[in-house]
């Protein structure tokens, strides 16, 4: 029992200031440590370790974890979040952190959080990751990229259902993004196959939103030819005129439109609505039109935390926060605003002007599940190396 100074009552032990308490850390012979000082005890007495110890959880009333919690506790805590990303979201989260941190800040005025960003194509983000890349949540724009982290055990098996949506807070659309004035009268996908176009497209081996690309081109060739995707014979012969046009395979969509934006390659540049918006309003503004196909793939975005890094760095719980803040109105407002569709709707018909209704398939419902998907279409030998092959 202590003293308090001011009554001089005895104050149970419970009740001691963390700031009071002992936390015993021999980091040498004879130290240990508080958390406002220090001092040394001399061991050459046969006073040994375990009595040191002893004496201290007596003098302090509490035992060494409660000790490290209240100490921990009375710090100010920093935390560091990676978000490892896909390539052409880096506008959102750059401006996605700061609207998190202040939300944050005011719920938890004594946690900082420090958000990192990392991009890239969503597959070769996904591999990174998987190979020891500490990523505490994972944003990327292909189901099959979250499924190798479930696969390695970093992503919870339910990740799905541990947000609205499965977890998908907004999704996007493939268009064609062409040269002002549109020089070449491209309409739709089919004019993508004609001798006289030059297409820019990222690598659908790295790439998710190049697999998009090539999905979503793929499927309307199977809904313009009324085919089947088990017998695509004529959506396989637009297709491989169409890849016979591909002047460069870049490694993910930001590089692609680097590409075709600032080294002038291509008539038309396959990419996301999000990201033809972005080039046409700031990269390249009077540069570029858009053009919107007739119909199109539907984007899935899904968001996980990694919980093989962030339950043991204690991180998840901000990690969580992090994510689930993506539903909040500010940042649905935020994705709307970035030519991104929210998962929210009443959001998402008040900017019917800038993101119009287009006509889209979802790519599980034309071929599959995207284990399906990837064996059929991008494993080495698969139908896009088969269509991609020149003479």
């Amino acid at each position: 029992m202590q003293p308090n100074k001011k009554s001089g009552q005895k104050i149970p032990p419970k009740h001691i200031n963390a700031r009071d308490t002992f936390i015993i850390q021999p980091k040498g012979i004879g130290t240990v440590l508080t958390n406002r000082f220090s001092f040394t005890i001399n061991f050459a007495s046969s006073f040994g370790l375990g009595s040191v110890l002893a004496a201290a959880v007596l003098t302090t009333g509490c035992n060494l974890t409660e000790a490290n919690q209240n100490d921990a506790a009375n710090e100010a805590k920093s935390i560091d979040l990676l978000n490892v990303s896909y390539d052409v979201s880096r506008d959102f989260y750059k401006d996605y952190n700061p609207l998190f941190n202040a939300n944050y800040q005011q719920k938890h005025p004594s946690i900082k959080v420090n958000i990192n960003q990392s991009h890239g194509g969503s597959s070769k983000q996904a591999l990174s990751v998987a190979n020891g890349l500490q990523a505490d949540v994972v944003t990327f724009n292909q189901e099959s990229d979250m499924n190798l982290l479930v696969e390695k055990g970093l992503v919870a098996s339910d990740w799905q259902q541990a947000l609205p949506n499965n977890a998908v807070p907004y999704t996007s659309t493939m268009v064609l993004l062409v040269r002002a004035g549109n020089p070449k009268g491209i309409k739709d996908w089919a004019d993508l196959a004609r001798n006289d176009i030059a297409v820019v497209l990222p690598n659908p081996k790295t790439s998710g939103t190049a697999r998009y690309a090539f999905l979503g081109a793929y499927g309307y060739g199977l809904h313009h030819f009324k085919e089947k995707v088990q017998s695509p014979a004529k959506t396989d012969v637009f297709i491989k005129k169409l890849l016979a046009n591909v002047v460069t395979y870049d490694n993910g969509a930001r590089a692609a439109t680097t590409s075709f934006t600032q080294r002038g390659l291509g008539d038309v540049l396959i990419t996301t609505e999000n990201e033809a918006n972005l080039v046409a309003q700031q990269f390249a503004m009077g540069q570029v039109d858009i053009v919107y196909p007739s119909y199109s793939i539907e984007i899935a975005n899904p968001v996980a935390v990694v919980t093989a890094v962030t339950d043991t760095a204690g991180k998840t719980k901000a990690a969580n926060a992090y994510l689930k803040g993506l539903w909040d109105k500010p940042a649905q407002e935020l994705m709307a605003e970035m030519y991104m569709r929210p998962s929210d709707e009443q959001v998402l018909a008040a900017h019917k002007d800038t993101l119009p209704d287009i006509e889209t398939f979802e790519p599980v419902a034309v071929f599959g599940p995207w284990a399906e998907i990837m064996d059929t279409f991008f494993v080495d030998g698969g139908r896009f190396d088969q269509l991609a092959r020149t003479k």
